[in-house]
This record gives C-alpha cells, structure tokens and sequence, in this order.
C-alpha cells in the first residue's frame, strides 16, 4: 500500500506497507487470510510471502482453537444467571442447556 496525501500524491514521509492474502481451507470451506509482510522493497516482501503466510495460518489456527474452547465452556445450566432460570430468550438462546 503506497501512502498518499490529501490530494492523492505519493507521501514520501510514510513507508510502503506490503499486504498479503491467501485463502486457508477449512472443513467449512476457504478461508481468506490477510497480513502484513514485513519487507522494505517489492523484492524483499515477495520473498518472505510464504513465510508471513505460514505465520497468519497459525495465528489464525491458535484463533479458531481457542474460540472453540471458548465454545465448549460456555455451557448454560438452567437456573443460574439470568432471573428464572430460562438462560434468556425464554430459554431458546443459542447455548446448550442441561
């Protein structure tokens, strides 16, 4: 991403930013991935893609196995929380009730 002014000139004063993307598959199907690349040159940037890449998927990875445990612990147990014990929404929330 090249920085521009106000009137849409090069703005010398701030660096390049080198963006990548790539699509990670997933049971659930493709799944985009975008990161900074850590590079000063065009040249330096198009080399250490992959490994910037590589780093976004395991991010990425960590990301979707800790919401998963997010997941498994939220468990609603009827009668604790909300007044009534219905777990919100007359109990029709999106969380699994014992």
């Amino acid at each position: 991403m090249t920085p521009v002014d106000a009137e849409g000139n090069t703005d010398p004063r701030r660096p390049v930013i080198y963006i990548g993307q790539a699509q990670m598959m997933t049971p659930a199907g493709a799944l985009p991935l975008s990161f900074e690349i850590p590079a000063a040159t065009l040249a330096e940037a198009c080399t250490q893609f992959g490994d910037a890449a590589r780093k976004a998927m395991e991010e990425t990875i960590e990301e979707l196995k800790e919401m998963r445990r997010q997941q498994a612990s939220s468990l609603v147990i009827p009668g604790q929380g909300s007044p009534g014990g219905m777990g919100g929404m007359g109990g029709m929330g999106g969380k699994i009730q014992f």
